[in-house]
C-alpha cells in the first residue's frame, strides 16, 4: 500500500517548516503536524538569529522575514563587569543577527512552506509511530494514524517520540535549562536613545551570574523594534538548591541598576516559560533510524555558553541536512538506516553545526574576559 505522504514532520517550529519547506521545493509530498493552535503559538524564544544559515533559504529574508531589529551592538555582564561592543561589522553582509519574536516569525516560515505546497494540520498532538519490522513508517495522533515513507522529529527539546524510539534519553536536570521570559513594550524612539542604535538597529545583552543568584544559567535582553524581550535561563537541577522562584529571578534582572532605567515607562505584553536544552555532543541523540531523522531541539542544536545562546541557525543547517538526505533517500528509493546515516555525517562535518564556524568575531575575546 502506497503512503499517504513521502514525509511527516512533527512539529512546525523553525526547523520543520524549513526542512518541510526544502522538501516541497523538491516535489515531496509533506505533511507537518503541530501540537500548537498555530505554528509559534507554543515558541517564547526571544530571540537572536544568525542569518548565515537562513540565507540559505530564504534569499531575500531581510525584506521579506518578521525580523525586529540587525543586532550591531553586544554587551555582556559578568560578576559586575560589563563589556561592550558595538560595531557595524556584526552588521555586516554574511555576519548579520537580527532580534526576533518567534510567534510571528514561525507562523511566517510555515506560510512559506505551505505556498510551496507542505500541508499543515494544526492543534493535534503525536502521540506515538508506527513501526512495522523495525522501520518507522508513519504516526498515531489520537484516533488517526498517518502513514508515510519517512518521518522527521522536530517535536522539541524533550522529543519523546525519539525517547520512545530509544534513539534519545530523557534530560537529567542539569542538561535541560527554564526560560523565562518578559516582552515590555516600549517606544521605538526611547529604545534607540537608550541603547544608542539608530533606527532598526539593536542590542543583545547577556548577564552570567549576577542575575541568577550564582546559580547555573544567565539573563538575557534583546530590543526588538518597539518592544525588550527580558527573561532568564536557569537549569531544572537548580532550582531546587534555590529559595529563589524563576519568577523572582527575572523580577531581579529588572532591579539591577545597569537594566532598571532602561525599562522605565515600558509595559509588560507577556509572559512565558519555555524548556531549553543546553545542548552539545554529551546530549545529542542519535540523528537516524530506520524511517526517522532528528533536527533541531529534539537533536539537542543549541548552544548556550553563557555568553551567548544559539540555536535558531543550528535548527535551520539541521532542516536544511535532513532535507538534502531526505530527497537523496527517495531517489534512491531507499529510506533505511543505511542511506540516512549520511545525515549524522552532514552534521559532523557541518561548519556551522560542529562549531567551526561562529559568525560573532567578538565571542574569544569575550572568552577572555571572562575567564580572567
Amino acid at each position: 500500500m502506497d503512503a499517504d505522504f513521502d514525509v511527516i514532520i512533527v512539529g512546525g517550529g523553525i526547523a520543520g517548516s524549513v526542512c518541510a519547506l526544502q522538501l516541497a521545493k523538491a516535489g515531496m509530498g509533506v505533511l507537518v503536524i503541530e501540537r500548537g493552535t498555530s505554528c509559534g503559538s507554543k515558541n517564547m524564544t526571544g530571540g537572536r538569529i544568525y542569518t548565515h544559515t537562513l540565507a540559505k533559504v530564504f534569499p531575500d529574508y531581510v525584506q521579506e522575514a518578521p525580523l525586529e531589529r540587525r543586532i550591531v551592538k553586544d554587551i555582556f555582564t559578568y560578576a559586575g563587569k560589563t563589556v561592550e561592543y558595538a560595531s557595524q561589522d556584526l552588521g555586516s553582509q554574511g555576519e548579520e543577527s537580527y532580534s526576533v519574536l518567534r510567534g510571528g516569525f514561525d507562523q511566517w516560515a510555515a506560510d512559506q512552506a505551505e505556498n510551496e505546497g507542505v500541508m499543515y494540520i494544526t492543534g493535534i498532538r503525536v502521540d506515538d509511530l508506527l513501526v512495522q519490522d523495525g522501520k518507522v513508517c508513519g504516526v498515531v495522533a489520537g484516533d488517526e494514524e498517518m502513514t508515510s515513507e519517512l518521518v522527521i522529529l522536530a517535536d522539541g527539546v524533550n522529543s519523546l517520540l525519539a525517547q520512545k524510539l530509544g534513539m534519545k534519553e530523557e534530560l537529567k536536570p542539569d542538561e535541560v535549562e527554564v526560560g523565562a521570559k518578559e516582552v515590555i513594550q516600549l517606544d521605538a524612539g526611547l529604545i534607540e536613545e537608550r541603547f544608542g542604535v539608530a533606527a532598526g538597529e539593536g542590542v543583545a545583552w547577556m548577564f552570567e551570574g549576577v542575575s541568577t543568584l550564582g546559580h547555573k544559567g544567565n539573563g538575557f535582553l534583546y530590543t526588538n523594534k518597539d518592544s525588550i524581550s527580558l527573561g532568564i535561563l536557569t537549569t531544572v537541577g537548580d532550582i531546587d538548591c534555590s529559595q529563589e522562584t524563576v519568577a523572582g529571578l527575572v523580577d531581579k534582572l529588572h532591579e539591577l541598576p545597569e537594566v532598571k532605567p532602561l525599562l522605565e515607562g515600558g509595559k509588560l505584553i507577556e509572559y512565558s516559560a519555555h524548556l531549553l536544552g543546553k545542548g552539545g555532543e554529551k546530549t545529542r541523540p542519535k540523528l537516524y533510524g530506520d524511517g526517522v531523522l532528528v533536527i533541531g531541539d529534539a537533536a539537542s542544536m543549541v548552544v548556550n555558553r553563557g555568553y551567548v545562546v544559539k540555536g535558531m541557525d543550528l535548527a535551520v543547517e539541521s532542516a536544511i541536512l535532513a532535507a538534502e538526505t531526505a530527497v537523496k533517500a527517495n531517489e534512491a528509493g531507499d529510506y533505511s538506516a543505511a542511506c540516512l546515516a549520511s545525515y549524522e555525517e552532514a552534521v559532523k562535518n557541518s561548519p556551522v553545526l560542529s562549531g567551526a564556524e561562529d559568525k560573532n568575531k567578538n565571542l574569544e575575546e569575550v572568552a577572555e574576559v571572562f575567564s580572567e
